[in-house]
């Protein structure tokens, strides 16, 4: 393919891959930058359920701080828990602090219980240093719902890659 091209259409088509290639980097150290800020592994989340309803609602982006050694009672947090590869976006609703550690209970404002049956087996209370990803410091609206579309349909994905292929194609002429 390459050796059909001329010169310059060789050039062009180095120098879209090279932007191409710069947009991928700089997106990538923008979230590395941010997760060495916040302090956390993941300082955006996109909320997926409506187990927070009132306070958020499905496709709310979250943005997180994992700064603070404590959480209080009435904070938001988001954790992970072993063996599920979502994070959960909770309230804390129980607090046990050590010298050494801090326990949370968390419980989704619109669930009637609290959140032990989604912890791992026999563990009733959340390490805050191990598993709690951070605790929710602002918010948009709405605004990840793209992100759901895309994750949970396989064709607006497909959609998506052809639309901009078809954009780069006529971007070409």
């Amino acid at each position: 393919m390459l050796t059909k091209l001329s010169g310059s259409q060789l050039r062009q088509t180095l120098v879209q891959a090279l932007s191409f290639s710069l947009v991928l980097t700089t997106a990538f150290m923008f979230w590395k930058g941010l997760s060495v800020i916040t302090d956390s592994p993941s300082p955006i989340v996109v909320v997926l359920s409506g187990s927070m309803e009132p306070a958020f609602q499905r496709g709310d982006i979250l943005f997180l701080w994992n700064r603070n050694p404590k959480v209080k009672v009435g904070d938001i947090v988001v954790y992970n828990v072993n063996g599920r590869d979502i994070p959960i976006v909770h309230r804390v609703v129980r607090n046990h602090v050590s010298p050494s550690k801090q326990l949370l209970l968390t419980k989704g404002d619109n669930n009637g219980l609290d959140d032990v049956e989604l912890y791992s087996y026999k563990q009733y209370y959340l390490n805050r240093e191990k598993e709690v990803i951070g605790a929710v410091k602002a918010y948009v609206p709405w605004a990840g719902y793209i992100t759901i579309l895309l994750s949970e349909n396989v064709w607006a994905k497909y959609l998506l890659l052809a639309t901009m292929g078809i954009l780069a194609a006529f971007q070409r002429d």
